[in-house]
């Protein structure tokens, strides 16, 4: 089981908190604030955050809302 989960997180594309507020259009203390409320899952990478782009897709997928 864990080396599926590693096989998964070495083929996932992983984002930088500045990539995902210029995506997302908003600022990087936004992002910050998403990781803090557990919104966003990320991983620590040092002393900074990486995003799996799956986890950010899938974020934006369950707040998306047709409008009209």
């Amino acid at each position: 089981m864990i080396a599926l989960a590693r096989e998964d997180h070495a083929k996932a594309r992983f984002l930088t908190v500045a990539e995902v507020a210029a995506l997302l259009r908003v600022s990087n203390m936004t992002v910050y604030r998403l990781i803090g409320a557990g919104e966003l899952a990320a991983v620590r990478v040092g002393k900074s955050y990486r995003l799996r782009e799956d986890d950010v897709d899938k974020y934006l997928g369950d707040r998306y809302t047709e409008a009209g």
